[in-house]
Parts: C-alpha cells; structure tokens; sequence
C-alpha cells in the first residue's frame, strides 16, 4: 500500500528532473550561441514567468516552451526583470 502512494512522488521527481534537464539543455544552447552567463535556471525563470502562480499548463505545451525558447525572447525577459529591479 505504501508503494502505492511512493509511486506519484517518484514520477513527479522524474518528471521535475527531465524538465531541469531540458533547462540545463537549452541554457547549453544559449551558451554556444555566445550568452555565456545563462544557466538552468535562468531558462527556468524565464518560461515559467508566463504561467500564473496557482497553476501551470500542460506537461506537453511546459516542454514545447522550454525547447523552443529563442534567444531574443530570452533577452528580452532578461531586459524587462533587470528594468523592474
């Protein structure tokens, strides 16, 4: 019975772990296009900006955010957060 109730933490432990990863990824690509300070994280705060706090969209439309996520998007969102603080 306990396995039971394990068995979605896990899943969201790996589902939080693939999408760190596709941050992780994209920063990488962020890096090679010659913004070198970007990180995980960074990609993280950026796409997940856009969802209100109480809910988030569908896995399938967070992982289409991440891996489409163009430089001057990523730019820009970096400009408007420095500007409000």
């Amino acid at each position: 019975m306990s396995e039971e109730r394990e068995a979605p933490d896990r899943e969201e432990d790996h589902l939080e772990e693939v999408v760190r990863n596709m941050c992780i990824s994209k920063a990488e690509e962020l890096n090679l296009l010659g913004y070198e300070q970007v990180t995980g994280e960074d990609v993280w705060a950026c796409v997940s900006s856009k969802y209100k706090q109480d809910s988030f969209p569908p896995l399938h439309k967070l992982v289409n955010d991440i891996l489409t996520l163009k430089a001057h998007i990523f730019m820009n969102w970096l400009m408007m957060r420095s500007l409000k603080e």
